[in-house]
């Protein structure tokens, strides 16, 4: 265990391209030198924050001055105070009302946790200046959320799918945004986000200031940018899909089937004292905790399938210390910001090789080291070599292949928590991690009836069966409750056989 979880081992290091001049670091060190007003300075204070860290000195001329900005940079920096500072000055410097149902400044984030953990540093940097923030998501009931936009807020954070949908009722308009923020806009590109962004920065009026915020830049985010920004000062702080160098970091190479003894193993060692396991299904999500509590493992699971409050509950007593680990999938890796994580384990590589940085960015930060752990089985082997390739980096490995000892722990482990049916990586549906906000009923009559049961007579959506209207008669099965078209004509989407008994579940190819 020792070789595994103490600082000995060599760390792995990252050696990037030399940063541009306009990347260098600024020779500003107090925040009372990039031009803040007296309030977020107090602000500031109070919360103990001393001195900017690289892309704050950097953004936050910029975005005061009123330019558009792409900045590059990974999660955990210190971005998000690099565009809230300068854009609540910006707003406080011309104070009007916001318009009804509208807002001044829109922040979209990828994940609910992202989201309210922005809101959050909002609302503490504008403590003391009388400038109202609210956030808009899924998972959550849409009542205080209307309630919240009728009168207009200064500044909005929410997740695409969710505002889309307030838009349609026309709850919310986008139309008087004055600032835009596009948030961890690659991670937006993975979960498909990218079609609700475009649509929705088209009802935008064209007069506004741009802010673009992403770790790494696929040529469909490059795509984006040119889309949205208009002349742009770019600022990097690091080269694009590298590690933290504080992060030491290991491979572990083990059979599939011994994945979950080498798991228990790991968290014999008391240094494991608040972990995220990372997996890449939500389903071996729930499995992963589930045997982490039958070995006597206090562990929760958080993933798009969950309520919102079991998320919050689970973030909360992770928090608090009241769990040693928490396991989560990649719509999660972004979006936890917990202090002093000691460990990031990845039970399962990620399909995509960016996603490997920003689940170990989970640990080592604001200042502090941390360890990554990875457990690559041999069809993980392509996954670890695209990933140390992305990274520009080797990771040292440690082989625990053919250890009897594992081995007998695998069958216990197997009595815990029987082994689900192993799937190849390589194979797995990128729509696991979907989160609910783009998860829509997709059996629509595109003739107007039936909405998302199917109902007859009227248009719009229905419930149990029903006619929006209350008119057509209720119905039940594979007719026009998967949204079968008049004439017996069926959709292309063919679901499972649903009971008749309960038509108010609808099957989704997407869940």
């Amino acid at each position: 265990m020792a070789k595994y979880s103490g600082r000995g081992a060599s760390r792995a290091r990252t050696h990037g391209p030399e940063l541009g001049a306009h990347e260098r670091p600024t020779h500003l060190t107090q925040f009372s030198d990039l031009g803040l007003a007296k309030p977020l300075l107090k602000a500031l204070a109070e919360k103990g924050y001393k001195e900017p860290t690289p892309i704050q000195a950097q953004a936050i001329p910029v975005v005061l001055q009123g330019k558009d900005l792409l900045g590059i940079a990974q999660t955990g920096t210190g971005k998000t105070a690099a565009f809230a500072l300068p854009i609540l000055q910006r707003l406080a410097e011309n104070r009007m009302p916001a318009p009804r149902r509208g807002f001044r400044c829109l922040v979209l984030s990828p994940t609910r946790e992202l989201a309210t953990q922005i809101a959050d540093n909002f609302k503490a940097y504008a403590v003391h200046m009388g400038l109202s923030v609210a956030t808009v998501y899924g998972g959550v009931k849409y009542g205080p959320q209307m309630k919240a936009l009728a009168a207009g807020v200064d500044v909005l954070v929410a997740t695409p799918g969710r505002l889309m949908d307030h838009m349609a009722e026309k709850s919310a308009s986008v139309s008087g945004v004055e600032i835009f923020v596009l948030d961890e806009a690659d991670q937006m590109l993975d979960l498909g986000f990218v079609v609700p962004i475009r649509k929705i920065a088209s009802q935008m009026s064209k007069n506004r200031q741009n802010l673009f915020f992403s770790a790494t830049m696929p040529t469909e985010i490059g795509r984006l940018a040119g889309e949205l920004l208009k002349d742009p000062v770019q600022v990097s702080v690091a080269p694009q899909a590298t590690t933290v160098e504080r992060i030491d970091q290991r491979v572990l190479f083990i059979e599939a089937q011994r994945k979950r003894p080498l798991l228990a193993e790991l968290f014999a060692d008391s240094s494991f004292s608040r972990t995220i396991v990372f997996t890449r299904t939500k389903r071996g999500a729930d499995r992963v905790a589930k045997y982490l509590n039958a070995a006597g493992i206090e562990a929760a699971s958080i993933h798009g399938d969950k309520t919102q409050g079991q998320r919050e509950r689970a973030l909360a007593a992770f928090k608090a210390g009241e769990m040693r680990a928490m396991v989560a999938t990649d719509i999660a890796a972004r979006g936890i910001d917990v202090n002093d994580v000691s460990h990031v384990i990845n039970y399962e590589l990620p399909n995509v090789p960016e996603a490997y940085v920003h689940r170990i960015g989970r640990t080592a930060r604001k200042g502090k080291d941390g360890i990554a752990i990875s457990f690559c089985a041999d069809d993980e082997r392509n996954l670890l070599k695209d990933i140390q390739k992305a990274t520009r980096q080797t990771i040292p490995s440690f082989d625990r292949r053919n250890d009897k000892q594992l081995a007998a722990a695998a069958a216990v482990a197997d009595k815990l928590v029987p082994a689900e049916k192993y799937v190849d990586p390589r194979a797995a549906d990128p729509r696991n991690n979907v989160p609910s906000e783009l998860r829509r009923n997709r059996g629509r009559n595109r003739n107007g009836g039936g909405g998302n049961g199917g109902g007859g007579g009227g248009g719009g959506r229905s419930a149990g069966g029903q006619s929006a209207q209350g008119k057509g008669p209720q119905r039940q099965g594979r007719g026009a409750g998967q949204g079968q078209k008049p004439g017996g004509a069926r959709n292309d989407f063919r679901g499972p056989k649903r009971d008749a008994a309960a038509p108010e579940k609808r099957w989704s190819p997407i869940e």
